[in-house]
């Protein structure tokens, strides 16, 4: 089956199952006996709990959500009942029910340590609480019963999931994971096999024709590597006795995202090829070339078969055969092209785990993994105490600021819904209830997906009540249909998840219930509550976090120079030097460029309103360069400690080696560091024509040309090609002077080998992250003129006139 059938299996099979799921809660609410249907009090919640918990899930996300749902029960209807104990229920009013509603938010958001999910269900359950305290109050049902009659349709709602996971057969995160890795495998073979040709390729269209077909098949192969992520955090609750007793298994997320990195670095390497056929591409390299992708293509296809987390067959490369290595350079690398060539051999050779690249990329490759894992292992732990070490004042301004926008979004949302319309009051609140994120959201991108989702379900069940109006009994079946639609929609760039939800949910809840009045009549009394609700989130979202996703996105691109200078800066060939400060800056770099990737998509999605356009295109090959820096980064980590290791079984002086080849290391260092601090300093300026006013107001005088005496202490320009080639030339020409110190004996051959492809290795990294300094620093200057049309942009100006500024 081919890819594309595939996942189009998987949304359909989703789909299937969501709708059973809310076929158990509809049969429920509509057919069981009196006392259940009676203690089912708000149908309506059981069909949102269900939605949220099983779309796209696995029976491990159902277990989860399952465990989600209790714990927001207990968060929330405790709270609740002392409210309602201490007031009556029969004692509130609108403004009360909305001071209820914001304090009881306020102390479910707050603690970080409750899951999303838990905090979406639980404001749900606090709306429908106090509202009905308001609507139904008087009816004197005691304080308990509303709490009661929410928690059984909550649970109502996590019982339907889990029978839907179940039947017919269970859809285990195993078999998920088993699943996502053999495609994966099968994606890897497919690109390395496509590189090696366009490596080979005897005309440069042929080459370019096959690297665009590794480009586009390197977009599923991530889209299969994340959902074997998220596999493998339902697994964890699939079989808990893999967190409980099995501590020292091998986590196979860790292995394929070694192998990812790996064939980024052989797309790289091609890349960088300027003419084809290569010119190092002799006979030997060809054969031996094949041989390697026989030899990679063997174990990636043993690899498909693997158990998770079983250390025994986990998916895992390494190799200790001697034999990748019959091929060596017959001389070192001289020309640029050289080094592409032969870096492509070194990645190679990773590919097959003849080089030990995972001392280098644990603690980086596996940190997704890692956290992933870790956050759903926290969850299982003792949240009472989590939530109340939490509430301790010493948190970050973040997790204020979403506390107050949860809690006075909705406290707002139902004030208002209720002086609207008492009795379709819920819904003001529940909207947005399901709609908050921690972070930085596309709001109005959501908003408006939500709006549209709830008005395109809404028409589709008052279309099917007229069509059955004298078939009541059967209004359910055409929601079948549209349930499976919905789960292919909430994959869609149009809705999303947040406009397929809503959808769902519209149509839910005027074919999915009785007793509510006249269909027309309640879908348009819901969607006013709905955009009263999505204005009060709006507007808070706006008061609390007014800065526009294209301001953060230009302070994290800073922060991502900031983070790739310092591990710049720690790039050395020195024995004695620890990694663990280095290996803690490469993941915060990664932490910082996946932050900006993250706000480039927000800033793309957000309107221009009266401000500038966001140039996405310039912040997206910048995001380019530093994703391909910071990959560079651990190849050269890893190239540093094989020539380090290398070194003592070919009996070189290390303290030699070192000082010979960080000469060239340290040159690189101070251009690159330097001018990433230039950049740094660059891209944090609003405009310039707010640093010419700083500078008349301080009355600083910077004058390129006749005042270079207040800046000289300071190199703000970029690598230059010729500083480029001569630093690369050097490092070559040490490189050379290293390997005639070898000896020519056949027991040291293998050794002489690695040392010889680690150092072309070596001065290709450099070479290519000097290079792409210089083109973050052309897009930087392209965005500063894209921000100041009307000016002529020098960048060394700039950094004179910043660096002039009178210090704070």
């Amino acid at each position: 089956m081919s890819g594309r059938s595939s996942v189009w299996l998987v949304r359909l099979i989703s789909g299937l199952r969501t709708a059973l799921a809310c076929l158990i809660v509809g049969c429920t609410t509509l057919y069981a006996p009196a006392p259940i249907r009676l203690l089912i009090g708000y149908p309506a919640f059981s069909y949102m709990t269900t939605i949220l918990i099983v779309s796209d899930a696995t029976l491990g996300d159902t277990l989860r959500g399952s465990w989600h749902a209790l714990y927001a029960t207990i968060l929330a209807l405790v709270p609740c009942t002392l409210t309602l104990w201490m007031v009556g229920p029969d004692g509130f009013t609108t403004g009360l029910a909305a001071a209820a509603v914001t304090i009881t938010s306020f102390m479910v958001s707050l603690p970080e340590s409750t899951p999303m999910m838990s905090k979406r269900i639980a404001f749900g359950q606090i709306v429908i609480v106090y509202v009905d305290a308001v609507v139904n109050g008087r009816e004197n049902t005691g304080v308990l019963m509303h709490p009661i009659h929410v928690a059984s349709s909550t649970a109502l709602g996590a019982l339907a999931s889990n029978l839907a996971m179940l039947l017919p057969y269970p859809r285990l995160a195993y078999y998920e994971a088993r699943r996502e890795c053999r495609l994966y495998m099968e994606n890897a073979s497919e690109r390395m096999d496509l590189l090696v040709k366009a490596f080979s390729a005897k005309d440069k269209q042929a080459a370019i024709d096959l690297i665009t077909q590794a480009k586009f098949l390197s977009q599923t192969g991530v889209r299969h590597l994340q959902d074997f992520i998220d596999s493998q955090r339902s697994l964890i609750w699939e079989r808990p006795h893999l967190r409980l007793f099995d501590h020292n298994l091998t986590n196979p997320g860790e292995n394929l995202q070694e192998i990812e990195t790996k064939l980024r670095g052989l797309q790289i390497a091609i890349t960088s090829c300027q003419s084809f056929p290569v010119g190092i591409n002799d006979e030997g390299l060809v054969e031996e070339l094949l041989a390697m992708k026989k030899r990679t293509s063997l174990k990636l296809s043993q690899a498909k078969r693997f158990t998770p987390f079983c250390s025994k067959t986990a998916p895992d490369t390494t190799n200790t055969s001697s034999e990748s290595f019959l091929w060596t350079p017959k001389t070192n690398a001289t020309t640029h092209e050289d080094l592409s060539a032969l870096f492509f051999i070194f990645c190679m050779q990773l590919l097959q785990g003849e080089l030990p690249i995972r001392r280098c990329s644990k603690p980086i490759s596996g940190n997704i993994e890692k956290t992933n894992t870790q956050d759903t292992i926290d969850q299982a732990e003792c949240r009472i105490m989590k939530t109340w070490k939490s509430l301790i004042p010493q948190g970050s301004r973040e997790r204020w600021t979403f506390a107050l926008k949860c809690s006075l979004s909705l406290g707002f949302a139902v004030f208002l819904g209720l002086l609207f319309n008492k009795k379709q009051a819920y819904w003001s609140g529940l909207t947005i209830a399901i709609s908050f994120e921690k972070g930085r959201q596309a709001l109005l991108t959501i908003a408006n997906a939500r709006v549209q989702g709830t008005a395109l379900g809404s028409i589709y069940g008052i279309i099917w009540c007229f069509v059955f109006q004298h078939f009541i009994d059967f209004r359910f079946l055409p929601l079948l249909p549209w349930i499976i639609f919905t789960a292919f929609l909430r994959h869609s760039r149009m809705y999303g998840k947040a406009g397929a939800t809503a959808a769902v949910i519209g149509a839910l809840l005027i074919l999915g219930r009785k007793k509510y009045g006249i269909p027309s009549e309640f879908a348009v009394a819901r969607l006013t509550e709905a955009a009263i609700g999505l204005s009060c989130f709006i507007t808070f979202e706006f008061v609390l976090q007014p800065t526009r996703a294209s301001s953060v996105a230009k302070t994290e691109l800073a922060w991502s120079l900031r983070a790739l200078r310092s591990c710049v800066e720690d790039m050395s060939i020195c024995s004695g030097q620890e990694n663990g400060q280095l290996r803690d800056r490469q993941k915060m770099l990664k932490y910082n460029v996946n932050n900006l990737e993250k706000f480039i998509a927000d800033a793309e999605l957000e309107p221009n309103f009266w401000f500038l356009p966001f140039n996405g295109g310039s912040y997206n090959k910048i995001l380019e360069s530093l994703r391909k820096m910071m990959d560079l980064l651990l190849f050269a980590a890893c190239e540093i400690e094989i020539i380090l290791a290398e070194s003592d079984s070919l009996g070189l002086n290390k303290k030699e080696l070192e000082e010979l080849l960080d000469r060239d290391l340290d040159h690189f260092r101070g251009k690159v560091a330097s001018s990433l601090e230039f950049l740094e300093e660059v891209s944090l300026i609003k405009s310039l024509s707010e640093l010419d006013d700083r500078l008349q107001m301080d009355k600083v005088h910077c004058d390129v040309e006749a005042g270079k005496a207040q800046c000289e202490d300071r190199s703000r320009l970029g690598p230059e090609e010729e500083e480029v080639l001569e630093i690369v030339e050097s490092f070559l020409q040490h490189s050379i002077e290293v390997s005639k110190k070898l000896d020519n004996n056949e027991v040291e051959q293998l050794s002489r080998s690695k040392m010889t492809l680690c150092l072309t290795s070596l001065g290709f990294c450099i070479n290519t992250m000097m290079r792409e300094t210089i083109q973050i620093e052309n897009e930087l200057k392209n965005l500063i003129t894209w921000e100041n049309p009307s000016r002529h942009v020098n960048l060394y100006e700039i950094s004179c006139k910043i660096h002039n500024l009178p210090k704070k």
